[in-house]
């Protein structure tokens, strides 16, 4: 019994000082809770004269200190409500060689040259160089019976620096690029027989990249040359251009942007020979020409409209003023289908550079104008069902204004010749195609597409009472068209291509020799090891099934030819 009292009295005595301290003090909370803890930590080591012997080292000792707890409150409304963010690491993408170079070599002379190296100057500055060149020297079959041989060459040299420095908000953007073209015509041609395409370009160009800014701009200037040596007429013919472009967009919401684009090219032509000038303008006409392009856009999770409209102006060239739509309507459903209609058009320069794409070697007798795209309307329906498939369904109609094609004439007198010449027509076309492609995983893609046009073109010509009526302008136009690849990577180092294009012509029958112009049927295939790091060899072949077909009208192509070589990154 006296035990237990003895008990009691101690047990009193120890709450005797907590019941002390409650007494006063506020509520306990999180919010007004100051916890001070005081560590002593300060080890002695002792013999640490011995170096190869591991000093004792003492036990830390801890001065217990008394727990305090702060008496005033502290009102919420000084306590952030914002939660603290996650946090994310700065992404850094691997970053890839700045240096490639690729050569290779093949039958009918085929050579294939690449170089590019990105300079990063500094976090702000960078400088790419690039050099190319590509072509064939080789003997060629001539078209339809002819038992003579075409010794014939095309390269084409490519070179150009680029130099990029970003300001706070502004990207400033200069370059230089050069181009040379070397080649000859067929045997029937002139009596010059080679010719060379010289250009050249400088430009200049700011862009904005706050996305704060109210608006957004893109404008750019560039200086163009290009000088093609021979004219069957005339000479030489020198282009001189000024091309100036210009965007600025403004946002109204998070979801809708006005803009409005602006383009202008002036050109300037003349002749090696002044007194030619007169002559050589009647063809290749001196001209400004303005485009304008505004438009509205909204972009939400169901729609994507763009609604504009193309106001171009020509002085000098053609007629002065004309309107096209510009216009994007796309609705996207259960996040994989899209019911979408489109309406477009705008004027395609005719300079000097897109004749060379079109057909290097032409050479126009006749003033060209400037081809007007007048309406290409699409109704269309994409899909994707299931993973990695989509396929697009379309149709739609073409209308254009000074349409280019090309025709076979002759220059008679001196030492005559053949030559391709080019004329302006109007065309229009209603169209169908269906297009698709299937990823899986990383082993292999594949991709179609077939379209069927049928065109319609003025002026039809009758060669002769017993021959059919045919139209030159749809010559080499595309009827049926049928593109497929495959691309496959069975194991990491090697990639495996195929592809096979096909293309019947709107107008096959040739009247000069009562013949029809044959199908681009051409099947090619590519393949790509690495050896090692930074190390590639690779090889591909086209016209695999050795078929007769011009690219470009009279113009024979390789038979069965291929490349291989060795690329390097570094």
């Amino acid at each position: 019994m006296k035990r237990n009292h003895y008990i009691f009295l101690g047990m009193a005595l120890v709450a005797l000082p907590s019941l002390a301290q409650v007494q006063p003090q506020s509520k306990d909370t999180t919010m007004n809770r100051t916890v001070v803890v005081e560590q002593e930590y300060n080890p002695i080591i002792l013999d640490a004269s011995k170096v190869n012997v591991l000093p004792k080292v003492e036990e830390p000792v801890v001065n217990k200190k008394e727990v305090e707890y702060a008496i005033s409150s502290t009102p919420a409304s000084n306590i952030p409500v914002g939660t603290m963010q996650a946090y994310t690491g700065k992404e850094v993408q691997p970053t890839s060689k700045p240096g490639y170079v690729r050569a290779g070599y093949g039958n009918y002379g085929n050579l294939d040259l690449l170089g590019n190296y990105l300079f990063h100057l500094s976090s702000r500055d960078k400088l790419n160089v690039n050099f190319s060149m590509d072509g064939m020297n080789g003997t060629l079959d001539m078209p339809y019976g002819d038992a003579r041989k075409w010794d014939a060459h095309y390269y084409r040299t490519r070179a150009a620096i680029d130099y990029l420095h970003q300001f706070g908000k502004i990207d400033l953007s200069v370059a230089g690029h050069f181009g040379l073209n070397n080649f000859n015509y067929e045997p029937y041609g002139f009596s010059f027989k080679k010719q060379k395409f010289t250009s050249g370009d400088l430009h200049f160009g700011v862009k904005s990249t706050d996305e704060t800014m109210p608006l957004q701009f893109n404008a750019e200037t560039n200086l163009m040359l290009y000088d093609r040596q021979h004219n069957q007429f005339f000479g030489g013919v020198n282009e001189t251009q000024i091309r100036t472009k210009a965007i600025v967009s403004g946002n109204i919401s998070d979801e809708q942007q006005i803009s409005i684009a602006f383009k202008m090219n002036n050109l300037i032509y003349n002749n090696k020979r002044d007194f030619y000038n007169e002559e050589i303008k009647s063809i290749f006409k001196s001209r400004t020409v303005v485009d304008l392009n505004p438009y509205y856009e909204l972009n939400n999770d169901d729609w994507r409209l763009h609604l504009g409209a193309n106001v171009d102006f020509s002085f000098g060239n053609g007629k002065s003023f004309r309107v096209s739509p510009d216009v994007t309507i796309q609705y996207v459903f259960s996040d994989s289908y899209v019911v979408y209609a489109n309406a477009t058009g705008g004027r395609q320069l005719n300079d000097l550079r897109r004749l060379e794409t079109y057909n290097p070697y032409s050479d126009p007798s006749n003033e060209v104008r400037d081809t007007y795209e007048q309406l290409n309307a699409t109704l269309g329906f994409k899909a994707s069902p299931v993973t990695g498939l989509w396929f697009n369904l379309f149709a739609g109609y073409q209308n254009l204004k000074d349409d280019l094609y090309q025709i076979e004439n002759s220059w008679i007198g001196g030492t005559g010749g053949n030559f391709i010449d080019l004329r302006q027509t109007s065309t229009n076309n209603i169209y169908a195609g269906l297009s698709a492609s299937y990823t899986y995983k990383d082993l292999f893609t594949l991709s179609g597409e077939g379209i069927y046009r049928h065109w319609k073109a003025s002026d039809a010509y009758t060669d002769n009472v017993s021959s059919p009526n045919y139209n030159p302008a749809l010559w080499m136009k595309p009827e049926t068209e049928l593109n497929f690849k495959a691309e496959i990577h069975p194991i990491p180092a090697l990639w495996l291509n195929i592809g096979y294009q096909y293309i019947w012509r709107a107008e096959r029958y040739y009247g000069f020799s009562k013949t029809f112009f044959p199908a681009v049927s051409d099947l090619n295939i590519g393949a790509t090891y690495h050896l090692f790091k930074g190390v590639s060899v690779y090889a591909k072949a086209d016209n695999l099934l050795n078929k007769k077909f011009q690219r470009y009208l009279l113009y024979p192509t390789e038979g069965i030819n291929f490349l291989g070589g060795l690329s390097f990154r570094f």
